[in-house]
């Protein structure tokens, strides 16, 4: 059975541990194998966050692009993926993907999403958010497979440690790709 495939992009913004917990559930999901790459910053806020170099991160992953790496074959449209996660994602990133400036590996990996049609997740962080973010995101967001998730804390499935919450927004964020994990808890209302 052929793996479906998710490219992981990481920025330079704060989240890197979210960005370790997609890459587990992916590869506990069965079907399902990912593609990562990183910008210089995600590699700086990785050491800095989790005192963890690129190459830690790389063993969760299946497959790895360096992010200058601009002729890999995520830069294509033939690349066999499902789609793309961004995580985290930052409001530079954002912007490169909104205006089509596709100048490292992310960024064009991110493009071909776009063109190709196929979904596209972003976990944007930043606080508090400008109007210049916003607009960045409303414009995204017009297009349909393009997802906007910002790792938002939820509460009504009354988590019982911080892992318990990453797991949740992980799960949320692998959610649009089809992949279900054991750990997602969707409201199931009152």
């Amino acid at each position: 059975m052929e793996q479906k495939k998710i490219i992981v992009g990481a920025t330079g913004a704060s989240g890197l541990p979210l960005l370790l917990e997609c890459l587990k559930l992916i590869r506990a999901a069965e079907g399902f194998s990912s593609a990562l790459m990183m910008t210089h910053g995600a590699e700086l806020t990785l050491k800095h966050e989790m005192a963890m170099e690129r190459a830690d991160a790389a063993e969760l992953a299946d497959e790895i692009f360096a992010i200058d790496e601009i002729g890999a074959g995520p830069a294509s449209g033939s690349y066999r993926a499902v789609g793309m996660l961004v995580v985290p994602c930052s409001m530079k990133t954002l912007a490169g993907i909104y205006c089509g400036y596709a100048d490292n590996l992310l960024l064009r990996s991110a493009d071909v999403m776009l063109k190709e049609k196929r979904p596209l997740v972003l976990a944007v962080r930043e606080s508090p958010l400008s109007p210049i973010h916003l607009r960045n995101m409303q414009e995204l967001a017009l297009l349909p497979t393009v997802h906007i998730v910002p790792p938002m804390l939820v509460f009504y499935n009354k988590p019982k440690s911080l892992e318990e919450m990453m797991q949740q927004i992980a799960a949320r964020l692998l959610a649009p790709f089809g992949l279900m994990a054991e750990e997602y808890r969707p409201w199931q209302g009152l």
